[in-house]
């Protein structure tokens, strides 16, 4: 008997293995139903079928010769009704394009275990996910979101104090300041049932910017960059906890001000 019933949120490991074809027919029709009929279901679905792995360079040669602008046309070619109609049966416009582009790959005998997606995708990658969650969030926040006043010196040694507690990490107002951007809050989300720091400022010329820390035991890692909801990300990890620094600023100028957040933690 099926463990899904109608109304009943679908684990991500179902929904992974729905993504995969690996469900069987019953349980594949209780989540196409589920899909159609629950926002939550259909927007949950709609970020686990987003992949961070690099298919543009990993595709790229074979990408090349393929029939973009018919496809492109056959996409065009449908209409919102009929995309609906689409959705009811599983599979949205994003997934008939990846349908298509499968079997195009398919097509050229590229086996999908050798670049392991459906071990990434059954099994999604932590450090990964949380950024994608914080980056979510934060794509809602506008200027006026933090508009509050931020409280004074004493106020904001109170907040920083608790959310440190919380992680188990020192934070002072010095070493997580960045010139020129003001302090608004610090926080406490909950993510994965666990804390998630996110102090919050607010840049003069580029809007929000967050500096989130969860604790992580992966062990330390250089800064590396990405761009997430249009938003460039500087993240790094030292060996109890993970970093993001997310905002609109430049790049270069969100690893300079992520370069002097790390020094001021470290010292």
């Amino acid at each position: 008997m099926s463990e899904l019933h109608k109304g009943q949120m679908p684990s991500d490991e179902q929904l992974t293995a729905f993504i995969d074809g690996e469900l069987d027919a019953a349980e594949r029709e209780r989540i196409e139903r589920l899909i159609a009929d629950d926002e939550r279901v259909a927007e949950r679905f709609d970020f686990l079928s987003r992949s961070t792995l690099p298919f543009a360079e990993a595709f790229q040669p074979m990408l090349a010769e393929a029939p973009a602008a018919k496809l492109d046309a056959m996409l065009a070619a449908i209409p919102s009704r009929e995309e609906s109609k689409v959705r009811t049966a599983g599979i949205g416009r994003r997934g008939f394009l990846a349908a298509v582009a499968a079997s195009f790959v398919a097509a050229i005998a590229v086996d999908r275990t050798v670049i392991g997606i459906g071990h990434r995708l059954s099994k999604p990658d932590e450090d990964t996910e949380w950024r994608a969650v914080v980056a979510e969030y934060l794509s809602l926040y506008t200027a006026d979101t933090l508009s509050a006043p931020a409280g004074d010196h004493a106020q904001q040694v109170a907040q920083l104090n608790e959310v440190g507690a919380k992680l188990n990490l020192s934070l002072a107002p010095e070493a997580v300041a960045m010139l020129g951007i003001e302090f608004k809050r610090a926080q406490i989300l909950n993510y994965d049932s666990k804390p998630l720091a996110q102090i919050a400022y607010l840049d003069p010329e580029s809007g929000p910017m967050a500096l989130c820390i969860v604790r992580s035991a992966k062990g330390a890692a250089a800064p590396d960059m990405e761009n997430r909801k249009g938003m460039n990300v500087v993240y790094w990890s030292s060996a109890t906890h993970a970093f993001m620094l997310i905002g609109h600023a430049p790049i270069d100028r969100m690893e300079q001000l992520a370069a002097d957040v790390r020094a001021h933690l470290v010292a």
